[in-house]
């Protein structure tokens, strides 16, 4: 009998990924995904820049490379980081990534030693959770309130916790809760990182996804002790299939990053790298944002005008700025059986435990995602939704 390693062997599978198990019945509406809408593909413009590089580039698109990355993309990553505040180049570097996770996979390896601790946001995105529980972190989970993490309890597990590899946080749109930090809250937790001398893991994947509001600066961009790696990804903004993303910050940890890359994947996939710098330089890069931001603004407004209408008074939504989710947190009662009543009625969302450090903790709030459906499914999907919980709630 095969024995898996000790790190391995305790790992459970991505309830996400269980319940897409349901999604094989093409009657059930998803609002449990995390993916980009159909419609904000560039299709036609992705196919047109893959045959150029095939017909004209081939050779580079199909060998190896180096692991650092397609260096048109970095050197454009660089001067495009460089002109937001996110980069200094006689302190940083930055490296391409199979997507944002493989940061956060990179930062544990290279930052946490077993056992020691990764103080996150509570509750926080799994796939990175599941990262850090890979190498047997310890994983300390502060609650967030409408401004961001809370500042007293994140002091008290600094204190508590002297090991501690890094603190992970996503400020903007956050994943799940679609919450965004506040200016002052960044500062204060960036005065916790420098009294303390703990590095902090800025993982950004839907900053431009913004569609109402104001930009905030982001933390590395107010970092002024290099304490900040920042992980940033096409995924929600070009197409997650390419695996492209990036991870800036201090010269001497993105070199470390890079011997990381090589004994995990050599490097990403070098033609997903060309199209996605062939895209950024030879479309209309900011136009092509536009048109997305534009597409989930409207569906997030139909979501909540729906949710507004015809769900119980006494749930509660937030009303995110930017990103893909909308979290949602009955009055009271028992969530998990709220949703599992969902799912039975052909709508999957996701109960909010799969988001905590310790998903057997109890939980009153769900994952709603509005980037997926349609709006006909949006709409009948919150109509299922209000007439289960309206059987549970008044």
């Amino acid at each position: 009998m095969n024995a898996f390693s000790d790190r391995i062997s305790t790992l459970q599978p991505s309830i996400i990924r269980e319940i897409f198990k349901f999604l094989a019945d093409p009657t059930v509406i998803s609002f449990a995904a995390g993916n980009p809408a159909p419609e904000a593909f560039p299709v036609e413009t992705v196919a047109k820049i893959t045959a150029d590089i095939m017909r004209d580039n081939p050779i580079t698109a199909l060998q190896y490379s180096i692991s650092e990355g397609y260096t048109p993309l970095r050197d454009w990553l660089k001067q495009d980081l460089g002109g937001k505040g996110l980069y200094n180049a006689e302190d940083d570097d930055v490296i391409i990534t199979s997507g944002a996770q493989q940061v956060m996979e990179i930062m544990t390896k290279l930052m946490c030693n077993e056992g020691e601790t990764i103080i996150c946001e509570a509750p926080t995105f799994i796939g990175s959770l599941n990262a850090f529980r890979s190498y047997n972190a310890k994983l300390v989970g502060i609650p967030m309130d409408d401004e961001g993490i809370n500042l007293d309890k994140l002091e008290i597990a600094l204190m508590d916790n002297p090991k501690t590899a890094f603190i992970y946080l996503i400020p903007n749109f956050q994943n799940p809760t679609g919450k965004t930090m506040s200016l002052e809250r960044r500062k204060a937790v960036l005065k916790l990182a420098e009294k303390y001398n703990v590095l902090i893991v800025e993982d950004n994947p839907y900053g431009d996804l913004r569609f109402t509001g104001i930009d905030i600066p982001s933390l590395k961009e107010l970092d002024k002790n290099r304490l900040v790696v920042y992980a940033g990804s096409f995924s929600k903004t070009l197409a997650p299939g390419l695996r492209v993303g990036f991870m800036c910050g201090a010269q001497n940890i993105v070199q470390k990053a890079v011997v990381c890359i090589q004994t995990a994947t050599v490097h990403t996939g070098i033609l997903s790298q060309m199209i996605t710098y062939k895209f950024v330089t030879e479309t209309d890069y900011s136009e092509h944002l536009e048109r997305l931001q534009l597409i989930y603004k409207d569906k997030c407004k139909l979501m909540l005008d729906c949710l507004k209408f015809s769900m119980p008074m006494s749930i509660e939504f937030t009303e995110p700025e930017g990103g893909l989710f909308i979290w949602g947190t009955l009055p009271d009662g028992d969530m998990e059986y709220f949703c599992k009543k969902a799912i039975e009625n052909k709508v999957a969302i996701v109960p909010g435990n799969a988001f905590l450090v310790n998903e057997k903790d109890s939980c009153l709030s769900f994952r709603l995602n509005f980037s997926t459906p349609t709006n006909e499914q949006i709409e009948r999907g919150v109509e299922i939704l209000s007439k289960v919980a309206k059987g549970i709630y008044r």
